[in-house]
């Protein structure tokens, strides 16, 4: 067991200057020598604490506009000589090392600098620190006689080992404080390898082949606990990814604190509303949508996405897909009674007036939907399982029109055709098996996530009622079946798309054509599990 080191000699260089001088007093209480460089001996000095200029240490200038100052044998000889050998200390004591028994070093601020756009590269490139993790990875090897401490958070912890130990830190705390210095290292290294992809044209934390990456490193961080997870009994915490901009982000505005689930359905209404470029709305409940609308009018979208299952959109998550203005506020506060979240890219002032007035209501801002990855991502228990996103039908209209196949004897008109497609942009967010109903561009009956196709037909068709009559049906895969049709016919159903490949194509068309339905194939299936 490693016993307490008293506290000798200290080198404190510090681009984040928190809480320095209390702690650097609380040193000098304890008769520390204080070593320092640059802004922090400037910061020391006028605080009235004694402190050393580090070029009284090594005998040589800081130069080079500061780029050399603790490069030095008399600094990480200091930091790096073995106490307990005396070969070690005999060479030391040769060359006029003497011992540093503590690092206080946080990193330039590489990582914020670099988070804004608009950075000039030569700016981030005098952001990287070379003396200041060199001078911690010194300490943490050495951790059997040197205290590190790397982050400003840990002074007041330090402060009090100190009085506790009249004046040492204790092995179990420096050997903690050098994990966490590996750690600091290793992500800063990580920001700086991010920044250099990114400006050189390549896709940050991806090696990429000719298909998908051979390589693929994502570094995550807590962000923050959660009050539970899924489920009361479980914990949960919000992990982000880092550099920051590598994810979603998404601001809160108003409202409780967010709950595991809520940020599972704000991703669902994320994901929902940037599939269409003209104005959308979405109800979220339980990760699947519950309405989806779109029209010429945002606030006729938002009316129409409530109203096409007023019952599952109580306590829903709202989306849309352009900025909240009073009106649309007006709009959801009338309709909705209760809903738990707002998702929108941003509000009017007025519009955020109004919908404070709910005291709990939580009120998002997404800002413009951005993906950092061209990949999705899904961690199991045995791997990670990594694919290409499905793209945006919207973005690939043009394609996806140029392969739809009309495939019964009824034929379908244009704007019958545009009504079918926005059907399949709905139903290619609906959790599968998926079957979508609408009436021109709202959705009026989904059936997800069923184990059975024809299940999910008889579950839209309940939840649709009697706006079944001259409904389109929009299928996320081929039908295995017949059956489906049928049961489509028995509920008024007079259009279907899907995507076919079933062997049962022809018998399927045939039920069709026998019904009296138009069906036309995409050739492509949209499975979202």
């Amino acid at each position: 067991m490693m016993k307490p080191v008293k506290i000798k000699r200290a080198l404190i260089s510090v681009s984040d200057k928190t809480n320095l001088v209390p702690f650097a007093r609380s040193l000098h209480e304890w008769k520390v020598e204080i070593i320092s460089t640059g802004g922090t001996f400037e910061a020391l000095k006028q605080a009235g604490i004694p402190v050393t200029a580090i070029d009284q240490v090594t005998g040589f200038p800081e130069m080079l506009e500061g780029r050399v100052k603790t490069l030095h044998p008399k600094i990480h000889g200091g930091l790096l000589f073995r106490r307990d050998k005396p070969a070690h200390v005999k060479e030391a004591r040769k060359h006029g090392i003497e011992p540093i028994d503590m690092v206080v070093v946080n990193l330039y601020p590489f990582e914020k600098v670099t988070q804004n756009p608009d950075v000039k590269f030569e700016t981030a490139i005098e952001n990287i620190d070379i003396g200041g993790p060199s001078m911690l990875r010194s300490a943490a090897k050495n951790f059997d006689a040197v205290t590190v401490i790397c982050d400003s958070a840990d002074y007041l912890e330090v402060a009090e080992e100190m009085k506790k130990h009249r004046g040492a830190v204790s092995g179990e705390t420096r050997k903690r404080f050098a994990f966490k210095v590996f750690e600091r290292t290793s992500s800063y290294d990580r920001a700086i390898f991010e920044f250099f992809s990114k400006t050189s044209g390549e896709t940050p934390s991806v090696k990429t082949s000719e298909t998908l990456p051979t390589e693929l490193k994502i570094e995550v961080i807590k962000d923050r606990d959660l009050r539970y997870g899924e489920n009361p009994h479980q914990r949960a915490a919000l992990y982000l990814p880092k550099p920051p901009q590598s994810v979603w982000r998404f601001e809160q505005l108003h409202g409780k604190e967010l709950s595991y689930n809520n940020f599972m359905d704000i991703e669902a209404a994320m994901d929902v509303v940037k599939e269409f470029s003209g104005p959308a709305a979405c109800v979220i409940k339980h990760n699947n949508p519950c309405g989806i609308a779109e029209d010429k009018s945002l606030a006729k979208a938002v009316e129409l996405a409530i109203a096409s299952d007023s019952l599952s959109a109580f306590g829903g998550i709202l989306g849309i897909n352009q900025p909240c203005d009073e009106k649309i506020a007006g709009i959801a506060l009338k309709n909705l009674p209760f809903f738990e979240v707002f998702v929108a890219p941003s509000y009017t002032k007025q519009a955020l007036e109004m919908l404070q007035v709910r005291k709990n209501l939580r009120i998002i801002a997404t800002g413009k939907i951005s993906e950092y990855l061209p990949y999705d991502l899904r961690f199991m228990k045995s791997g990670v399982l990594v694919q290409d996103k499905d793209p945006s039908l919207d973005v690939r209209a043009t394609d996806l029109k140029k392969n739809l196949k009309v495939v019964t004897r009824k034929k379908l008109k244009l704007a019958e055709i545009e009504e079918l497609l926005f059907a399949f942009k709905c139903v290619k967010v609906v959790k599968s098996n998926a079957i979508v109903l609408t009436q021109g561009r709202q959705t009026v009956g989904i059936g997800a996530g069923q184990m059975s196709r024809v299940d999910s037909v008889e579950i839209a068709c309940r939840k649709a009622g009697d706006k079944t009559k001259g409904a389109l049906l929009a299928s996320d895969a081929f039908f295995p079946m017949p059956d489906s049709i049928e049961t489509a016919h028995k509920h008024g159903i007079r259009s279907i798309i899907q995507p076919g490949g079933s062997i049962k194509d022809p018998e399927v068309i045939a039920a069709c054509d026998q019904y009296g339905i138009a069906m036309i194939l995409t050739g492509e299936r949209h499975f979202k599990h």
